[in-house]
């Protein structure tokens, strides 16, 4: 119930950082504002040698030019004359966020099919996808612990999981996992073939 209407005074968050957290943790802060966490953090290391990293998140338009620049001097060190603060070492990345992946629980399909390739696959693997060769890189995936995931794929049609489709496939595996718009495959078909038929999320109703 207390309104914090004022920044937070770097001195408070390192008693609170020095209460909650030990030499190697990662604190995450996702309001970062001014960078008054990361400024606490750099603080700290810097008293007692410690390895404590962060993670700002800001979604204002002064991340940039209030958050990390904060960040920078504390680092380097700020001030003149008798006000001069010397720097704590230290560093750190800055990152800004692309377009969105997914809209309206729809893929954004304004990105590179590089991106909407590497999405499906972490999110049915939850590993880091690596790109085939163009010559294999087609509509496969890649393979993943005995199951091939395929994503079939096209921006400007709509594609149908088929027999067709199916006769296409040249590899040999115990499962398949296969993204498409439309499935006319029965359920003992796919069944027989172990297929597991995904639809892609985005509206079809355009084609």
């Amino acid at each position: 119930k207390i309104a914090f209407d004022f920044s937070k005074p770097f001195t408070l968050m390192q008693k609170l950082f020095e209460l909650s957290t030990d030499e190697n943790s990662i604190i995450l802060d996702s309001f970062a504002g001014s960078g008054t966490t990361a400024h606490a953090v750099l603080n700290m290391n810097k008293a007692d040698g410690g390895n404590r990293r962060f993670i700002l998140i800001e979604m204002l338009d002064y991340a940039d030019s209030i958050t990390a620049e904060r960040v920078k001097r504390v680092i380097n060190g700020y001030g003149d004359g008798k006000k001069k603060v010397d720097g704590t070492g230290g560093n750190f990345s800055f990152y800004k966020l692309g377009e969105p992946i997914i809209e309206d629980d729809k893929i954004n399909e304004n990105l590179p099919i590089d991106i909407i390739r590497e999405y499906i696959w972490f999110t049915e693997t939850r590993t880091e996808y690596n790109k085939l060769s163009d010559s294999d890189n087609g509509y496969f995936l890649g393979e993943f612990q005995g199951t091939d995931y395929y994503l079939y794929y096209e921006k400007d049609s709509l594609t149908t999981l088929n027999y067709d489709f199916c006769s296409k496939i040249d590899r040999v595996s115990s499962e398949y996992i296969i993204y498409a718009d439309v499935c006319t495959l029965s359920e003992k078909e796919l069944m027989k073939y172990n297929i597991t038929f995904k639809k892609i999320p985005r509206d079809v109703t355009r084609f």
